[in-house]
């Protein structure tokens, strides 16, 4: 049961983020999600400082405030003509080295499990749970993640058409009257959301690869939005199964063997994919030349 319930929290963060990583990837914002983990830390402190508690949620609270604030001065920072990854490096890098100056001051005194709460362990998921009136009902990430899930599901089926046009062509979208700069922090108060859903439970690494690598996968294999993001769900899915089973035969760690296998995924498309791979365009090519000899 236990082992059930690990692969099904990985399959769910791997949907999660592959909805709204498929978006980032087309907008080449594919590290925003790394730069959240890493940005949140300043938020959890001062959660823990105002409210005297290392209560999960109350640093879930500070993290996801953090994190939207996050991506509000990487649009700044964007919009006033730095480049979009240079953006996402100085903001994140300057909101983690705050956090640490937090943590040097205020905390040096107090056990603060950090690394528990900003980087997670899969494994430990069945055994951290939550009650419903005093009636357990399950694994506290299940849920966290499955609400996760489903907003973003919900968010990206019914604006579907503005996310696409928004992403592919912004130009086009705003003179349609479709209001880009509204779907763009929507879009990344989605990433925020599921970003901070995620990662206490499952680790940044998880949450980080997922984001990019199966949209990455789903991109090298169809050019229509939709089956990308059924791809790249699928294929997130499956380095989560494939991954819990290889850390199981390995000892090794979870989250990093399901990464680890959506990586070799995504290798192998780049080797043999229809349209991008590299041996089939070799391949193409040596039949072309020895046609033309």
């Amino acid at each position: 049961m236990n082992s059930f319930l690990v692969i099904l929290t990985g399959i769910l963060a791997a949907c999660a983020c592959s909805v709204v990583g498929c978006f980032l990837v087309l907008r080449r914002m594919a590290m925003i999600g790394d730069a959240i983990s890493h940005s949140v830390l300043p938020g959890i402190v001062i959660a823990f400082l105002v409210s005297g508690s290392r209560d999960s949620v109350v640093m879930m609270l500070g993290a996801a405030v953090l994190g939207l604030v996050t991506v509000l001065l990487i649009q700044l920072f964007h919009q006033s003509g730095v480049q979009a990854d240079a953006s996402i490096g100085v903001v994140f890098t300057a909101m983690f080295a705050v956090g640490i100056v937090l943590i040097s001051l205020f905390t040096r005194n107090i056990d603060l499990d950090l690394d528990c709460v900003l980087y997670g362990e899969i494994a430990y998921v069945p055994w951290n749970t939550i009650e419903l009136l005093g009636i357990p009902i399950g694994p506290k990430a299940l849920w966290m993640i499955g609400l996760a899930l489903a907003l973003n599901i919900l968010f990206i089926g019914v604006f579907f058409k503005q996310f696409k046009v928004c992403s592919f062509d912004p130009g086009l979208a705003a003179a349609v009257g479709v209001p880009v700069a509204l779907f763009h922090y929507l879009l990344m108060g989605l990433v925020s959301v599921t970003t901070v859903a995620s990662f206490e439970s499952v680790g940044a690494i998880l949450v980080v690869g997922m984001l990019v690598v199966p949209p990455l996968t789903a991109y090298l294999l169809t050019e229509k939005l939709g089956l990308m993001i059924v791809y790249s769900m699928l294929s997130g899915s499956l380095s989560a199964v494939v991954g819990y089973f290889l850390a199981k035969l390995l000892d090794a760690s979870i989250a990093a063997s399901m990464i680890t296998v959506a990586g070799a995924l995504l290798l192998l498309v780049v080797l043999v994919s229809p349209s991008h791979g590299v041996l089939l365009r070799k391949l193409r090519q040596r039949r072309g030349l020895q046609e033309a000899a």
